[in-house]
């Protein structure tokens, strides 16, 4: 049987705050199972709830929750096998997403899966991540 592991981040925890908006949706940050880290969604939020303008801002902070779950997990980015990036607009910003996830993801790449969409879960959304990690025996 597979122990299932469900994160739950430390109410003051700097990037994200509280789990405010994991308590309101009903969901976890991240949940293992199987040896692999199944990591939600991650959008452009600042730590007090603001979304800044700018989907250079935007791609920033949701790499930066990204990077906080997996440090939680004990894990980063070399950790991760799959990669799936959402992004409104994306003739607009998919140059300005690559050179920002190249700042983070520095070797060992995952598999990456890059989708334009109509909209997010908030009309002022430019980008959500989600991510597969795996930790290592």
């Amino acid at each position: 049987m597979t122990d299932i592991k469900r994160l739950r981040l430390p109410e003051n925890d700097p990037t994200f705050g509280s789990n405010k908006v994991f308590d309101l949706f009903k969901y976890n940050p991240a949940v293992t199972a199987g040896g692999l880290v199944f990591i939600a969604g991650q959008v452009g939020i600042a730590p007090d709830g603001t979304i800044p303008e700018t989907a250079e801002e935007q791609i920033r902070h949701a790499f930066l929750r990204l990077e906080a779950i997996l440090k939680h997990e004990g894990l980063g980015f070399e950790d991760l096998v799959e990669l799936v990036s959402y992004h409104v607009g994306i003739d607009e910003q998919l140059t300005t997403f690559r050179d920002i996830k190249d700042q983070f993801i520095t070797k060992d790449f995952p598999a990456w899966t890059i989708l334009g969409v109509q909209s997010l879960a908030r009309p002022n959304l430019y980008i959500e991540i989600k991510a597969v990690a795996a930790k290592r025996n």
